[in-house]
């Protein structure tokens, strides 16, 4: 396992996890028990990962991403068991401070944006924009995120908004999610 610690604590790997050589885990990270890390995987500093969860090779995790417990990332978009030839890596991407709800499914190739929040037991399979809240079967945008966690509104389109909670403002971007205003 490659661990990146220049700065902050060394990473946590509960037993019995597995991390493989060539994976790469920042520093103050927490990987919970029964988890499953590939070669070929990046974890960015200060994420979580809770128990039951597998993260394979051509997954990318921004810093302080939370997933929760029995989270299940693809990389590949046609598996076959034929394996005479090496696949091509589908990547999925998650943004810094993003959450993965419990028993979630990422199936790749997709991108979630930073801060955005995927429900427990939702279905991935297209691009979730920033600060965006995604759930059902397949997953959809169904509101807008603080980075605190509080929702700003409904709807699935970004607008203008400030957090009651913390009083951050918001405003849409390019990519049809939120930015900070």
């Amino acid at each position: 396992m490659k661990l990146r610690t220049r700065t902050g604590a060394k990473p946590k790997v509960w037993e019995p996890s597995v991390v493989q050589n060539g994976a790469i885990v920042g520093s103050d990270v927490i990987i919970g028990a029964f988890c499953f890390v590939a070669k070929g995987a990046t974890i960015g500093a200060g994420s979580r990962i809770q128990s039951h969860t597998s993260v394979w090779a051509g997954v990318e995790l921004g810093q302080d991403v939370f997933v929760g417990p029995a989270a299940m990332f693809t990389n590949v978009r046609r598996p076959r068991a034929d394996v005479s030839r090496a696949p091509d890596w589908d990547r999925t991407h998650v943004g810094d401070g993003a959450t993965i709800g419990a028993a979630a499914v990422l199936v790749a190739p997709v991108r979630v944006g930073a801060r955005a929040m995927i429900g427990a037991g939702a279905v991935v399979t297209r691009d979730v924009p920033a600060h965006a809240i995604a759930v059902g079967n397949p997953a959809r945008v169904t509101g807008f995120a603080c980075a605190c966690g509080e929702r700003l509104f409904r709807g699935r389109r970004p607008k203008r908004a400030q957090c009651k909670h913390c009083g951050a403002r918001f405003a849409p971007d390019r990519h049809g999610g939120l930015c900070p205003a």
